[in-house]
C-alpha cells in the first residue's frame, strides 16, 4: 500500500509542553498548526514534499480544527490560494519545490505581492540548490527582490524554525506582504526535538464561517491603476514596516567574540556549516560557541541598514557567506556600508567560490583564507592542518585509483514500467533512424543516462511535447516527446498538447501513465489506479476513476491515439513504428500505461504476507538465464538496463565474456524476456514460478517434472 504518516500525523496533534521528535520540514508542518492557519496548499516536490502528504492525509484531524487542505494540480493554483489572505485576516500557506515550482506559480505570486495581504501569507520553498538537488541551480532570492516579498533562510534547528514559522506569519501581517520561507535540503531532513505547543483554531474556518464576504475595494485588486499606488506602498509602507518588525522581534541573531576586530554575516541556513568550519579552524568548539563575532540573518530580504551598520562598523573587516550566485547580500551590503560612510573591508565571492553549495569545506577554506589576510595574530594552525590533511588524503586516493571514480547516475527503480518503453525506442531507431526526442521532468528523464542515452532537451515540467514544437519543421522525421502523467495534469496538456493541436503540429507523443506523480512521491492524479488505497477511500473514487488522460485527449481533438501495455516491447515496437511511419498528419499520442513499480509492490506485500500468514497458496514469478545458453553478448543488459541483470564468471574455461545473470531484486515485470524477444537476442532467459504453500497438485507437478529433468540430465 502508500506510504502512510501514521506516526507523523500523531505528532501533529501534539498538545502543549509535549516534545516533538523528527525532521525539519515536519516540524514546519507543526509550526503551521499552531501558528492558526487557515488553509494549506501546495505542489509536492523534494526536499518539502512530506510537509503537503502529510497535511493531506491528516484531513480528518485537520477537519476538526477547521484547516482546509488542497492537494493542488501545480504551483500556480497552489500560489493562487492565497488570494484568500488580500481581503480576509486568515493565515495561509503554501509549499512546492525551489525554483521550478516558483516559476510556475510566478504570475500568481506577481500579482498577490502587488495588491498586498490583510491575513499573513507564508510560502514555504525548497531550496533545492546544491550537491543533492535535482533541477537547474537557481535561488529564490531573486524573486523576492523583484517582486519585493520578505525571504526568511532560518538557521536550521527545530526550535528556532518553528519559532520563524510563527515569525513569518506575524511579519507578513506587520508589512501586509508575502512571506518566502526558504529551507535547504538539508534543514528540511534534520533530525531534532522541541517543545510544542496547542494548536489554534483559525478564527475564520470552514467551522467558523463569515456570514458576508468582504465588501468591494479595488486598490487590493492587482489592476490598473491601483497597481501604481502599490508599488509605491512597497517601497514607502510596507518594507519600512518590515525592517521595523524585524529589528523589535530581533528576528535577526547577533552572537558576539572575542576577536571584535572581524565580522562575519551568514546566511541563517549556512549557520551549522559555518559552525563546523569555525570548530575546524579552532575558533569555535562543538557548541557553537564562536570567538569571531557573526551576524545571522534568518531574514535576508530586507536587510536593515541600521543592523549593518552598527555590526560593521568597529570592525576591521567583515566576510559574507552566502550560497549561490549573483551575490545579492553582499552587493546590498557594499551599497549600506557606503551610504553609511563605513570603510569597514568587506569580503564575500572573493574569497568564497561564486557558485556551488557551501559545505563546511568551502567555508572551511574561504574563513581561513579571510583569517590569515586579516587575523594574523589569531592562531589558525589547527585550520591549516586540517588543510593539508584533506589535501594529502585526495592526492593518496587519486594515486591508488589511477584514475577518476566512476560515475553512477540514478536509474529506474527494477520492474519499471517506464523502462521497457526507452528499450522499445532503442529498438525502433535501428529501422526508422534517431529522431529529436524532447524529454520532460519526471522519473522517465533517468533515461537520459546509460543504457538508453535519450533526449535532446529537458525544459520544464509538462513541457516536453511544447519544446520540441520549433525543431519539427526543421527535421525529416517526426520528432518524439515524452512527457507523464503527472507533467499532463501539470502542465502538459494545456502548453503541449492543445499548443500542438492548435497548430496542426505533426509530431508524436509518449504519455507515461503510470498511475501516479511518481518522482515526487507517488502521490495521486486524477487518473490514478481505482485501486489506490488513498483514491478509493475517498467519497469521490468513482468520479477519479473515469478521469482518464485518454478521455481528455479526445475530447481535444486527437484524433490518433494507441495505448499499450508498457511490459509488452514487441507491442510498443509496433505502435512506434506505425506512429513514425503512416501517412496520417497532425500529434499522435502513445498512451505508454503500467503501474508504477514501487507502488504496485507496496501495494500488493501486504496482501501476500497476509495470504502467506494465513497458509494460502502465492506463487510469484521470477525470471533467470540459462548460464550454457547465455552467449555472452549482454545485449539485454544495452536494452533494458535493469538494475537486476549483473554479471557473473560462465565457469567455462571456453567462455571468455562473463554471462548474465538475475539477481534477487528481481520483481518479475517480464522486461528481460520481453527485450530478447521483440529484439530477436539469444533464447537464455527463462520464466519460473516460485509456489509458496503448495497445495497437493503442485507437489504432485513438481515431483513428476523433477523426475523428467532428471531422466533427461546428463549422467
Amino acid at each position: 500500500m502508500e506510504r502512510l504518516f501514521t506516526e507523523e500525523i500523531e505528532a501533529l496533534q501534539l498538545g502543549e509542553g509535549e516534545t516533538f521528535h523528527g525532521e525539519g520540514i515536519l516540524a514546519v508542518t507543526k509550526g503551521l498548526l499552531q501558528s492558526g492557519v487557515a488553509y494549506v496548499g501546495g505542489y509536492q516536490g523534494a526536499p518539502v514534499s512530506h510537509l503537503l502528504d502529510v497535511m493531506v492525509q491528516a484531513r480528518d484531524y485537520l477537519d476538526t480544527l477547521g484547516v482546509h487542505v488542497e492537494a493542488c494540480t501545480n504551483e500556480a493554483s497552489a500560489a493562487a490560494m492565497l488570494g484568500a489572505s488580500i481581503n480576509y485576516p486568515m493565515r495561509g500557506a503554501v509549499t512546492w519545490k525551489s525554483i521550478v515550482g516558483t516559476n510556475v506559480a510566478s504570475d500568481a505570486l506577481s500579482n498577490l505581492a502587488s495588491a498586498g495581504v490583510t491575513g499573513g501569507a507564508l510560502i514555504v520553498v525548497g531550496e533545492d540548490y546544491g550537491e543533492g538537488a535535482s533541477v537547474i541551480q537557481e535561488r529564490t532570492h531573486a524573486f523576492a527582490l523583484k517582486s519585493t516579498m520578505c525571504l526568511v533562510d532560518p538557521r536550521p534547528s527545530l526550535p528556532h524554525i518553528v519559532d520563524m514559522v510563527e515569525a513569518s506569519f506575524e511579519l507578513s501581517e506587520a508589512c501586509n506582504a508575502p512571506v518566502i520561507m526558504e529551507l535547504r535540503i538539508r534543514a528540511c531532513h534534520v533530525q531534532g526535538s522541541f517543545a510544542t505547543r496547542a494548536n489554534r483554531a483559525p478564527a475564520i474556518s470552514a467551522r467558523a464561517p463569515m456570514a458576508e464576504p468582504a465588501a468591494f475595494l479595488y486598490d487590493r485588486l492587482a489592476h490598473p491603476p491601483a497597481t501604481f499606488r502599490q508599488e509605491k506602498l512597497k517601497s514607502d509602507v510596507r518594507m519600512p514596516a518590515a525592517r521595523r518588525h524585524i529589528m523589535a522581534r530581533g528576528l535577526n541573531e547577533q552572537i558576539d567574540g572575542a576577536h571584535s576586530e572581524l565580522g562575519l554575516i551568514v546566511q541563517g541556513g549556512l549557520h551549522p556549516n559555518l559552525v563546523r568550519a569555525m570548530q575546524q579552524l579552532g575558533l569555535a568548539d562543538g557548541f557553537g560557541e564562536s570567538q569571531l563575532p557573526m551576524l545571522i540573518l534568518n531574514v535576508v530580504y530586507p536587510l536593515v541598514p541600521e543592523q549593518i551598520s552598527a555590526f560593521c562598523a568597529s570592525r576591521r573587516a567583515v566576510l559574507v557567506i552566502e550560497e549561490g550566485q549573483p551575490e545579492f547580500i553582499e552587493q546590498e551590503l557594499a551599497l549600506l556600508l557606503r551610504r553609511a560612510g563605513v570603510d569597514t573591508a568587506l569580503h564575500g565571492k572573493d574569497m568564497l567560490p561564486l557558485a556551488g553549495e557551501y559545505t563546511a569545506e568551502v567555508i572551511l577554506r574561504g574563513l581561513h583564507r579571510f583569517v590569515a589576510t586579516h587575523g594574523p595574530d589569531i592562531d589558525i594552525a589547527a585550520g591549516t592542518r586540517t588543510l593539508e590533511h584533506i589535501d594529502a588524503l585526495r592526492t593518496q586516493a587519486a594515486s591508488a585509483l589511477g584514475t577518476g571514480m566512476p560515475p553512477r547516475p540514478p536509474t529506474f527503480c527494477v520492474g519499471c514500467p517506464e523502462r521497457p518503453v526507452f528499450a522499445a525506442i532503442k529498438l525502433v531507431e535501428r529501422e526508422v533512424g534517431t529522431p529529436h526526442i524532447a524529454g520532460d521532468i519526471g522519473c522517465h528523464a533517468l533515461a537520459t543516462f546509460e543504457p538508453f542515452s535519450v533526449g535532446n532537451s529537458i525544459l520544464g515540467y509538462g513541457m516536453g511535447l511544447a519544446s520540441a514544437a520549433a525543431v519539427g519543421p526543421a527535421m525529416n522525421r517526426r520528432t518524439l516527446s515524452i512527457m507523464g502523467d503527472g507533467g499532463f495534469w501539470h502542465n502538459g496538456f494545456l502548453s503541449g498538447v492543445s499548443s500542438a493541436l492548435h497548430n496542426g503540429d505533426d509530431s508524436i507523443l509518449v504519455v507515461m501513465k503510470n498511475g501516479y506523480t511518481s518522482a515526487t512521491g507517488t502521490q495521486d492524479l486524477l487518473s490514478t489506479p481505482a485501486e489506490s488505497a488513498r483514491a478509493a477511500a475517498r467519497a469521490n473514487s468513482a468520479v477519479h476513476a473515469d478521469q482518464r488522460i485518454e478521455q481528455t485527449l479526445k475530447g481535444a481533438g486527437v484524433r490518433w491515439l494507441r495505448t499499450v501495455n508498457n511490459y509488452r516491447v514487441g507491442d510498443m515496437v509496433g505502435v512506434l513504428r506505425e506512429a513514425f511511419t503512416t501517412a496520417e498528419g497532425g500529434l499522435k499520442v502513445i498512451i505508454a500505461e503500467g503501474e508504477c513499480q514501487l507502488e504496485r509492490q507496496r501495494r500488493i506485500r501486504p496482501i501476500l504476507a497476509g495470504l502467506l500468514r494465513a497458509g494460502k497458496r502465492v506463487v510469484r514469478t521470477r525470471f533467470g538465464v540459462d548460464a550454457d545458453t547465455c552467449s555472452g553478448d549482454h545485449s539485454c543488459i544495452r536494452l533494458s538496463g535493469c538494475p537486476s541483470l549483473t554479471l557473473r564468471d560462465s565457469g567455462d574455461p571456453l567462455k571468455v565474456d562473463p554471462v548474465v545473470q538475475v539477481n534477487h531484486a528481481c520483481v518479475g515485470c517480464g522486461l528481460c524476456g520481453e527485450v530478447a524477444h521483440a529484439a530477436v537476442l539469444c533464447p537464455s532467459f527463462y520464466r519460473a514460478e516460485i509456489v509458496q504453500n503448495p497445495g497437493l497438485i503442485d507437489r504432485l507437478l513438481w515431483g513428476v517434472r523433477n523426475r523428467v529433468t532428471g531422466w533427461l540430465a546428463p549422467q
